[in-house]
């Protein structure tokens, strides 16, 4: 008997409710899949059969305890959720994003964009209500950053769409900037935009949460040499700001050396297999040549010179202090 297109709907749906079942790690016996599915044993044989024509790696248990079940790493495209699964995922990933779990922060605001483009009007209404109501509770010192801006950065950086945006200076200044977005960079305390200036014609990083608003102009970008955006942000926290700097020399490697002064701290590059150079902001010399007495370990200053001279005054006063 030929089936109709309404046959075929309703077997494709049934399948797809069968896959969602298995999906979920257990083993299902016929009949327990016949009753949730409210069909026949017999239909629910012919459906794995199916399925496993599709190329799913449905595994049989024999005996009473046995059943069905998906085999361990099988591939499960697409992946089937129901309105409830969606919303929940959605949520978790949104945390995740916000909440700057370490090492996961920028797949999971990827993983959002990607996720919300799929979701139905219905879902996707339920979870633009839920972003209204919740709070993200950041530290005292750190700015927020709507999630809705976060995706549409993200959405610039990943199609690679010219932005004109707004943005407060640290001053408090504003000003109008188009930028070729790159990359999000996240510490764990703050968001940045790695972004190319085209009115300045360098690498700039932006602090997302110091981002007023911003819109892509349906311009392709170019991106001439782009940074290592990790690095590019790490020297911005640790040297700019500061009215002075000053760079040091540890025999130690790049990993260890990250262990005595944090990357947030200081901008570090490897001298050798052996050794490690780091450019460190501060306020003036001799708050620079106090925090280097406080790392406790051999050191050699290599610039600047009124550094080295505060650092050495208060070793003198350390030692004529302890005779």
């Amino acid at each position: 008997m030929r089936q109709t297109g309404r046959d075929m709907l309703d077997t494709s749906a049934r399948l797809l409710r069968l896959l969602s079942l298995l999906a979920t790690g257990r083993a299902w016996t016929s009949g327990e899949l016949a009753d949730r599915l409210e069909i026949t044993e017999r239909t629910v044989r012919r459906d794995i059969t199916r399925l496993r024509d599709l190329g799913y790696g449905i595994e049989s248990q024999m005996g009473p305890w046995g059943g069905y079940r998906l085999g361990a790493g099988t591939t499960v495209p697409p992946l089937i959720l129901d309105d409830e699964e969606a919303l929940a995922v959605a949520v978790g990933l949104r945390a995740a994003a916000l909440g700057a779990v370490s090492g996961s922060d920028q797949a999971a605001l990827s993983a959002l964009l990607k996720l919300r483009q799929w979701l139905p009007s219905r879902i996707a209404d339920r979870l633009g209500t839920l972003d209204t109501a919740l709070t993200h509770i950041a530290r005292p010192d750190d700015g927020q950053t709507s999630p809705a801006l976060l995706l549409d950065l993200a959405t610039a950086c990943r199609r690679g769409e010219r932005l004109r945006m707004t943005y407060r200076d640290g001053s408090g200044a504003m000003s109008n900037r188009r930028v070729d977005p790159y990359r999000l960079v996240s510490t764990g305390r703050r968001w940045y935009l790695v972004a190319h200036d085209l009115t300045r014609q360098d690498w700039r990083t932006f602090r997302t949460d110091r981002v007023i608003d911003a819109a892509a102009i349906g311009q392709p970008v170019d991106l001439p040499d782009p940074p290592d955006p990790a690095r590019l942000v790490s020297r911005g926290l640790a040297v700019n700001p500061y009215a002075m700097h000053v760079t040091i020399r540890l025999a130690m490697p790049l990993e260890e050396a990250l262990r005595v002064v944090p990357a947030t701290t200081g901008f570090h590059r490897p001298d050798g297999d052996d050794a490690t150079i780091i450019d460190i902001g501060g306020p003036d010399a001799d708050g620079l040549a106090r925090y280097l007495l406080g790392l406790k370990t051999p050191l050699r200053i290599l610039a600047p010179e009124d550094v080295r001279q505060a650092f050495l005054a208060r070793v003198r006063r350390l030692l004529d202090e302890n005779r």
